[in-house]
């Protein structure tokens, strides 16, 4: 697998993997039901043992850099799932290296309540009046960003911010999660025009 340079930042390094390994070029039906001439399949580099490792820290640098403090990091399975378990694993590193660091702990939206057991839709972290930060790699439609932010908000935590790693810039994604949000920010890592570009440059060096 590829090395990557220590003078880039996380940013930068996930860019380069995203570009690399899950963008594809072509005839694409999307789960919306549109259609693109791109697809973008973000657990190919979430998934990646190096690539899981940047989303962690490259969250990370972005919760830092807009000020947002929280207690933990969630978003609805499947796509939320390595971005959440990547982010809490990097702040328990981050704490180590940076004693006094915030750990963010880590929960997952079912699309459904459990029918057995305890019943509970959100696993993992739950705490009534905590702030938590609502994952997702790809931002089109933003209904299972909405999803996540509405159980969350049912199990009585509160939205300090929502964070997608690729935002598509369609299907007026970006407002319907913001208004969901009711206040809370919404920040994207990259728009798909910049792993398209990065995609065509790694392209065209290659």
């Amino acid at each position: 697998m590829g090395t990557f340079t220590t003078s880039l930042s996380y940013r930068q390094q996930l860019l380069s993997l995203l570009a690399r390994i899950s963008f594809r070029l072509g005839q694409f039906t999307l789960s919306s039901g549109g259609t693109s001439d791109y697809y973008i399949d973000c657990r190919t580099t979430t998934l990646h043992a190096e690539g899981g490792r940047l989303t962690g820290h490259a969250v990370l640098e972005l919760l830092a850099e807009k000020g947002i403090e929280a207690e933990a990091v969630g978003g609805l399975t499947m796509g939320a799932d390595p971005i959440v378990c990547n982010v809490a694993t990097a702040s328990a590193w981050r704490a180590i290296e940076k004693p006094g660091s915030p750990l963010l702990h880590g929960f997952l939206v079912r699309k459904a309540e459990k029918a057995h057991g305890t019943g509970r839709r959100i696993e993992g972290f739950c705490r009534e009046g905590a702030r938590v930060v609502i994952v997702d790699d790809v931002c089109t439609t933003g209904a299972s960003t909405i999803n996540a932010i509405q159980a969350a908000r049912d199990a009585g935590m509160v939205i300090a911010a929502v964070v997608c790693l690729v935002e598509r810039q369609e299907a007026n994604g970006r407002p319907t999660v913001e208004a969901s949000a009711a206040g809370a920010p919404f920040f994207a890592l990259f728009t798909a025009t910049d792993v398209r570009v990065e995609h065509v440059k790694g392209q065209s060096q290659g």
